[in-house]
């Protein structure tokens, strides 16, 4: 015990003697007086006698384990500090808009306070802009599109539940999440009736094997399976996500238009005596086909009927371009037409190829049209102008692409070429592939090309740089039929069955969508067309091997379910950390 000939104030930490026996002759009623004594004493010190008080108390024999690990949980509260909740509420949100939006979702699930301020409408309209999923301040009903929700916030859904995934309040957040859900289900949806099941399940259990984080795969709709045109080829496939109608034309001389919900086919367009190779498909469902018997058909899709059947080509009509109420038309005659589908009247005939014109762009001003002549011509639509021939090709010309500047050509002769629309100057000569280049897609500076030589290459326009070639082990194995690309994917199909999905930024490939199990013996996917939520493929054989369909696979989500899969699927993906 202390000794009492001394003062408090002249007791020093170091002559402290706290053992358990100091309290051997102290009552119960005495406890209480001492403890008071000692933090009055306490008190007392100066704040160096202080913590080497603190430091002999717990450095020593005096504390068990259990006595500081109760100390430590009455010491660490004290240490923490929610300085989120203590800013202002602008400067809070200015440190949570640094946060990525997976670490905006888990900090939501911190704290009241945390979860409404991650919630903010602003903060994910943000996040929003940085992934390109606004126009004009408004959001994208197809952000990831191929080819607008409200900015309110939604109160209603507010819920205090300890075990509830991050409410959704921001309809900001709200079209994000969904955007996300829906890049998920591209990536690892899979379907009840998967062509391509078991061949899927074999690359999961290959990537399990090589350690690759593990991720959950959300079973999707059925695959719908859309048959018709008997064992015929589908030449031409168009698709409008905003009224869900499909149009097939095939060489059996009729198009079908079909329901991408229902799968059912909706009206069968007769008329035309001669296969049909080429079609366009309007915002207002106005349907132009063009065959080798050489006419034009204009068509309405939901009635069936066809408003005009134009007249004028002495050819097959191989290729079109539509821009508005216009229609531009390319023929084995060497001649284009420019036709007005409201009128049916050819306004223009364009005359200067001396080969088969093969494929054409049409910006409503400007037409460019690329030809067996091997030679590319950009004429002036109202004037009949040939304003431009562009010399290089050695071969035939068979795809373009014309985004107003820039003019891409592919070839025969294995190059693609790049050319000023307006000097008709060549810029660049893209060389790498080994064989025709049959397809290809332009968005901003980037290209990319699908070949006969079973490669499809990623390009950068404006320095004629190849960035990716997606190939490898997992490259198609016949020739690349048809492509699309959009910020985050590229889609490409083959003579060989199969449809792949490849990493735009990165080239990997992904997986495969379809992979038809004739596919090496006979099965062919023909065309592709894709929106961001659906992908409709045009597939059959030449001898008999796969029945002539179309199949639609659907990766969008559930509204209703968007709240409580949204957040898991996308806080499990391992990719979240990389893509976002």
């Amino acid at each position: 015990m202390l000794s009492q000939k001394k003062r408090k104030s002249d007791i020093s930490p170091d002559e402290i003697q706290l053992t358990p026996d100091d309290n051997d002759g102290i009552s119960e009623q005495e406890k209480p007086n001492k403890l008071g004594q000692w933090l009055n004493l306490f008190d007392s010190w100066s704040n160096k006698e202080r913590l080497t008080a603190l430091e002999s108390l717990i450095s020593s024999d005096i504390c068990d384990a259990g006595q500081i690990r109760h100390l430590y949980s009455l010491i660490e509260p004290q240490l923490q500090r929610d300085f989120i909740s203590l800013l202002p509420k602008e400067l809070a949100l200015y440190v949570l808009h640094f946060l990525e939006p997976k670490d905006l979702l888990r900090a939501a699930q911190t704290c009241r306070t945390w979860r409404i301020l991650c919630e903010d409408n602003l903060l994910w309209r943000e996040k929003c802009q940085e992934e390109g999923l606004l126009d004009d301040g408004e959001l994208l009903s197809g952000a990831y599109g191929f080819n607008g929700s409200s900015s309110s916030c939604d109160y209603s859904t507010l819920s205090d539940g300890s075990n509830s995934i991050p409410f959704i309040r921001s309809e900001y957040k709200k079209g994000y999440l969904k955007q996300k859900t829906i890049e998920y289900n591209w990536r690892y949806g899979r379907f009840p009736n998967d062509l391509s099941t078991e061949q899927q399940q074999q690359q999961s259990q290959q990537s399990q094997q090589s350690q690759e984080p593990k991720v959950k795969h959300k079973m999707l709709k059925e695959i719908l399976h859309l048959k018709g045109h008997d064992d015929h080829v589908i030449t031409c496939l168009q698709f409008n996500p905003e009224s869900n109608l499909i149009v097939s034309g095939s060489d059996d001389n009729t198009l079908k238009v079909w329901s991408s919900i229902t799968g059912k086919c909706l009206r069968t367009l007769t008329g035309h005596t001669g296969g049909v190779w080429s079609s366009q498909l309007s915002p207002h469902n106005i349907v132009i086909s063009g065959s080798t018997d050489r006419t034009l058909k204009v068509w309405d899709a939901l009635s069936g009927k066809c408003k005009h059947t134009l007249y004028g080509h002495t050819s097959t009509v191989r290729c079109m371009a539509l821009h508005g109420d216009q229609v531009v038309s390319g023929s084995r005659d060497t001649t284009l037409r420019v036709w007005d589908i409201n009128t049916g009247n050819c306004c223009h005939v364009l005359v200067g190829h001396c080969a088969a014109v093969r494929c054409v762009q049409f910006n409503g001003k400007i037409v460019v049209s690329g030809a067996y002549d091997y030679l590319v011509k950009v004429w002036d639509a109202q004037t009949e102008t040939c304003l431009h021939t562009l010399e290089g090709h050695s071969n035939r010309v068979y795809s373009l692409q014309f985004d107003g500047e820039n003019i891409v050509s592919g070839s025969l002769d294995t190059s693609i070429r790049v050319w000023s629309a307006s000097t008709g100057s060549s810029r660049h000569c893209l060389t790498g592939h080994q064989s025709l280049t049959s397809g290809m897609q332009l968005r901003g500076n980037v290209l990319v090309s699908g070949n006969a030589d079973s490669t499809v290459k990623v390009w950068d326009i404006n320095t004629g740089e190849c960035l990716q070639t997606l190939a490898g082990e997992n490259k198609h194995q016949s020739a690349v039929t048809c492509l699309q690309f959009n910020s985050k994917f590229v889609i490409t199909s083959s003579d060989d069955g199969t449809v792949k999905l490849w990493d735009l930024q990165t080239g990997e490939f992904i997986r495969n969508l379809v992979s038809l199990s004739s596919g090496g013996s006979g099965g062919v996917v023909w065309r592709i067309r894709a929106s961001h939520t659906k992908l409709v493929c045009a597939v059959g054989s030449r001898n008999g091997t796969e029945e002539t369909k179309l199949l639609v696979l659907n990766f969008d989500t559930d509204d209703n379910s968007l709240q409580s899969e949204t957040s898991s699927a996308y806080l499990s993906d391992p990719r979240s950390t990389s893509t976002l």
